[in-house]
């Protein structure tokens, strides 16, 4: 077996931009996990005038049948194991025109060991790794078939986003509580995802079960390596330590991105879509409030980088004055949401507290 070499590899960096909130929806479309895109395919495996190549020996334990996705990273497609017979998803990760010849990503080889230690119903399973040949690797995944945000988008009925509507209340709740229970159990093992959004979070067909995906941006915390990138997270999910620049933080960082994604769920629309880092910030802050340093809702806010003191003051605002309360369903969903949405990453409520929260047991 052919030994992996390892190199220096910046994670991806991932930011959404937007023209109309119209075009933002549509954009989304393009961001989907490799694991997992639902898009049709035919019987022949074509999409969109592309074929499923043949099999190269290296993979002779699959069967490809059906493209699903294609981006910088890699290439997916639909298969079967063919020893089981089981449907799954195989992701073609290239390396060798970006790396040395035979040197595998540093970031690849850490989402492989993160996912090879990481075995719970709420976190997509790694099932192989398999060397392409020549220059890539194939990672082999169980098949889930839709994105939360493809399920959102198939539940709507009109392109018209004042018309857009959040998923059932039993329906949030329950994908709330697999949400917490996937990255809490990612937290206990000192896992960082730093990439939660709706197109990360695969749903099975029948819409009961939810699992966590594409933990390409993925890392322990706690190492003793120096200080994080802040340029983590999708834009729109993205906590207000990340954007003021924070190069030392915490889990907290996931906890705000399940916020963000709750309260999508919610209303069917993302809550903070910004276009660019401080129009991310201005978001935020129109709607939270603007940090209030000098008293007690985020204490050493002024020491992080990018804060700046003219920021424009918005004062702060209770979470159903955006997020309306018949959305949200009850007060202990609008309690939940605000924990969830603190600002200050110590006060901010930890996926355990979370699961414990009377939302989930309210009747």
């Amino acid at each position: 077996m052919r030994r992996f070499s390892f190199c220096d590899s910046n994670p991806r960096r991932e930011t959404v931009h937007e023209q109309t909130m119209n075009d933002d929806m549509r954009m989304q479309e393009d961001d989907a996990p490799l694991e997992n895109r639902d898009h049709r395919s035919n019987r022949n495996g074509r999409r969109g005038g592309m074929e499923v190549p043949d099999d190269e020996p290296a993979l002779d334990g699959y069967a490809r049948t059906d493209l699903i996705g294609q981006g910088a990273y890699g290439t997916v497609y639909k298969g079967t194991q063919r020893s089981t017979n089981r449907t799954v998803a195989i992701k073609r990760i290239p390396y060798a025109d970006t790396t040395p010849e035979g040197c595998v990503p540093c970031n690849v080889i850490r989402e492989i060991s993160l996912l090879r230690e990481l075995t719970h119903n709420n976190v997509v399973q790694l099932l192989d790794v398999v060397q392409a040949t020549p220059g890539g690797l194939y990672l082999v995944f169980e098949y889930v078939k839709h994105d939360l945000k493809t399920f959102m988008d198939q539940r709507q009925t009109s392109d018209d986003i004042r018309e857009r509507v959040g998923l059932p209340r039993q329906m949030v709740r329950s994908f709330m509580q697999q949400i917490l229970n996937g990255v809490g159990y990612c937290h206990t093992h000192r896992v960082l995802h730093r990439d939660l959004k709706p197109h990360n979070l695969l749903i099975s067909a029948d819409g009961t079960n939810l699992k966590l995906a594409d933990f390409g941006l993925a890392r322990l915390s706690g190492l003793p390596n120096g200080p994080y990138t802040y340029e983590v997270v999708t834009l729109w999910y993205r906590a207000p330590e990340l954007l003021l620049g924070a190069s030392r933080y915490s889990a907290a960082v996931d906890v705000w991105s399940v916020g963000c994604i709750f309260a999508e769920m919610a209303t069917g629309l993302p809550l903070f879509p910004g276009r660019s880092d401080i129009d991310q910030l201005i978001k935020i802050f129109q709607r939270r409030g603007t940090p209030n340093y000098g008293q007690t809702n985020w204490p050493g806010v002024d020491r992080l980088p990018h804060f700046n003191p003219e920021f424009p003051k918005w004062p702060e605002r209770d979470i159903t004055d955006f997020v309306p309360l018949e959305a949200l369903g009850s007060n202990a969903a609008a309690d939940l949401l605000t924990s969830l949405l603190q600002y200050d990453p110590e006060r901010r409520i930890v996926c355990r507290q979370a699961l414990q929260h009377y939302y989930f047991s309210e009747q």
